[in-house]
């Protein structure tokens, strides 16, 4: 049994994407959110197993639009990034799953091959990572809890990725990386954004 949690957060302006609300504004960078979730979600409707993980804890209505038929959502709960990922993790494979993938929703360019991948990985690997260009990770992912894996990391700065891979080796843990990816947190990657959806001929 495998299973895909995506991160989300509430649409709330001055909430979401502060960086990028520094250059744009709080009501423009929520929107700026929404249109980044909406995209990512699309490419991801077609499988099956997914979870939509809120924050904050009450935040399921504004939400529930985002969920296909077959999804489910819960709150992310409480704790640091760390906290949060391990939580889910946990809950995930309390239920019987297998091979779980954690993603963000900050990186639209993720796809449902991607998902498929880094599944296919973890038959193989105890980790999957996907590298983000930031420094940080798009997804990762296990096969069993990993609770070294998220404590005490330097969350939201570019020594992330280094850091967790600095754990898996330490714990002799096998990784696969996948491709590398690129969030959209500043002005410039927004502009890009819009560009490239813009130069494919995709609504937006």
């Amino acid at each position: 049994m495998k299973k895909l949690i995506v991160f989300v957060k509430a649409p709330r302006p001055a909430a979401v994407k502060t960086r990028l609300a520094e250059s744009i504004g709080t009501e423009a960078a929520c929107a700026a959110y929404r249109r980044l979730v909406e995209t990512l979600l699309k490419q991801l409707r077609n499988l099956r197993a997914v979870e939509l993980c809120f924050s904050p804890d009450d935040a399921a209505a504004e939400i529930k639009g985002w969920l296909e038929e077959d999804w489910n959502s819960s709150p992310q709960g409480g704790g640091d990034l760390g906290q949060r990922l391990q939580s889910a993790f946990e809950r995930a494979f309390a239920t019987g799953v297998k091979r779980a993938v954690i993603i963000g929703s900050d990186c639209p360019a993720v796809t449902a091959e991607d998902i498929y991948e880094a599944w296919r990985r973890l038959r193989t690997h105890d980790v999957v990572l996907g590298p983000a260009t930031d420094g940080g990770y798009w997804l990762v992912g296990l096969g069993r809890p990993q609770p070294q894996l998220f404590r005490d990391i330097p969350w939201s700065t570019e020594r992330v990725f280094i850091e967790t891979t600095k754990r898996i080796r330490q714990a002799g843990l096998s990784v696969q990386l996948l491709r590398e990816l690129q969030d959209v947190d500043t002005e410039a990657e927004w502009r890009r954004f819009l560009t490239l959806r813009n130069r494919d001929g995709i609504k937006i």
